[in-house]
């Protein structure tokens, strides 16, 4: 039996600030190797600076998405970190709560047709999807916590059947030095490594 696994995302799924390796995606299925015991296949489809809109457009319009979803036992999900952090950078570090409602209801929007996608493509087969919430990349601000807590608590609703959202945002606050990139955005190796820990923790239902 060889279980595939498909990563879709921006660059944390690419593992930007990483050495090759060391991001998220390879370490957790080596993970998923361990805990299914088999060979897992893996199809990293990330795309750096990609927000939840292009997301959505790429898997309507992508044969070679489309297909990889339809195929994949296990998929992973980041998404939704570029649509905050653009507003928040436009607005100079203080952001208009109007706006960013605004965003926060687009990019919700946005995902919830993404995780409909997803099943519309996978039929009744047995497979699972995992969402990964958001650290906060500005922890000097009140209000980038703000937005990024609730848009963490959408998260762990947003899909159905054997979905669940691996959490990170406790595991990297106070931490922002020791598992951020010199860039202060990105996950260093470590941080990476935190990441898939906490997917790892979700569990491998209904496979294991």
């Amino acid at each position: 039996m060889v279980y595939r696994y498909v990563a879709i995302g921006d660059s944390l799924t690419v593992g930007t600030g990483a050495l090759l390796g060391t991001g998220f995606v390879p370490i957790y299925r080596r993970m998923a190797e361990m805990n299914l015991r088999t060979f897992v296949s893996m199809d990293n489809l990330g795309v750096n600076g990609l927000t939840s809109a292009e997301l959505q457009q790429m898997i309507n319009g992508h044969p070679r998405v489309r297909q990889a979803l339809r195929e994949a036992d296990m998929i992973t999900v980041s998404i939704g970190g570029n649509d905050l952090i653009r507003t928040f950078k436009a607005s100079g570090g203080i952001p208009n709560a109007g706006k960013m409602t605004q965003v926060l209801g687009e990019t919700r929007h946005h995902v919830s047709q993404v995780m409909r996608q997803i099943r519309q493509l996978k039929g009744d087969q047995k497979y699972f999807v995992r969402s990964i919430g958001l650290y906060n990349p500005y922890p000097q601000s009140t209000e980038a916590a703000y937005w990024v807590r609730q848009y963490n608590s959408y998260l762990n609703g947003a899909g159905s059947g054997n979905y669940a959202c691996a959490q990170v945002y406790d595991k990297f606050e106070g931490r922002e030095r020791e598992l951020l990139f010199w860039d202060r955005v990105h996950p260093n190796a470590r941080g990476y490594r935190i990441i898939a820990e906490q997917l790892n923790r979700t569990g491998y239902v209904p496979f294991a």
